[in-house]
Parts: structure tokens; C-alpha cells; sequence
């Protein structure tokens, strides 16, 4: 039986501490864990979902995995689409996220941004035409 393979793209985050951003991703956004691998000497990979949009997270170790300051800083901004970002805007800040701008109205969309605890903006908002 052939596997059919559909093209995705997801981006891969580097952060200092890979089990504590698993779990503010958890708690912020209501990501779900649909892939870890965890070895001895403390590397972690995990693959997290939000409502169906993965994307992948890695921890430091070893010198496998520079974290985001040996990166340049903050070079990628993620935008997390949903129906309500009043509210997962709210979760994430009470999860210790720190607020760039509120959710407002502006160029056709409903969208704030913050920053997580690693230090990636995330801009949470929908289009005002959907």
C-alpha cells in the first residue's frame, strides 16, 4: 500500500528550555503534543498542534540547538489564525506572555501581538472578512 505524502510547511522554534516552552505552548494556545523524542542527555524535539497547525519546537543541548540570542535575536514572527483572539490573546498573556499591542482593528484584521517567555512575537488575529 503506497503512503501519500502531503506537502506541509512548519516552522521549527529554538528555545533555551524546550519542557517549560512545551508547556506554556499548552497553556497559552491549547497545543497539543503530537510528537517527542526525548534523549538521555536532555535533548527534547517535540512536533505541537494547535486546532491542526503544527508546527515543531526543540530545546538546547549539547550544541545541537543554538538558542535564539546565538540565533540573532528575533528573526521570525508567527501568526496564529483562530475565530476568537480576544480570548486565546488573554490565555496567552495569563500563561506569561507580555503584550507588544492589544488586539485592535487595523488593515483588515483583528490582531494583536505579544511575546512568549522565549522571546518570539506572536501576532493572534483573524481577517475581518472570514
Amino acid at each position: 500500500m503506497a503512503t501519500s505524502i502531503t506537502t506541509s510547511l512548519a516552522p521549527w522554534l529554538s528555545v533555551n528550555d524546550g519542557p517549560k516552552a512545551v508547556n506554556f505552548y499548552k497553556t497559552a494556545f491549547a497545543a497539543v503534543e503530537t510528537y517527542r523524542l526525548q534523549d538521555p542527555g536532555g535533548g527534547l524535539v517535540v512536533r505541537l498542534s494547535i486546532d491542526g497547525a503544527e508546527f515543531w519546537l526543540s530545546g538546547e543541548s549539547s550544541g545541537q540547538n543554538k538558542p535564539i540570542e546565538a540565533l540573532g535575536g528575533n528573526s521570525i514572527r508567527m501568526i496564529l489564525t483562530v475565530k476568537n483572539p480576544d480570548v486565546v490573546f488573554q490565555q496567552a498573556l495569563n500563561a506569561g506572555a507580555k503584550e507588544i499591542f492589544p488586539v485592535g482593528e487595523g488593515h483588515g484584521w483583528r490582531l494583536g501581538r505579544l511575546e512568549d517567555p522565549f522571546g518570539l512575537h506572536w501576532e493572534i488575529g483573524h481577517p475581518l472578512s472570514e
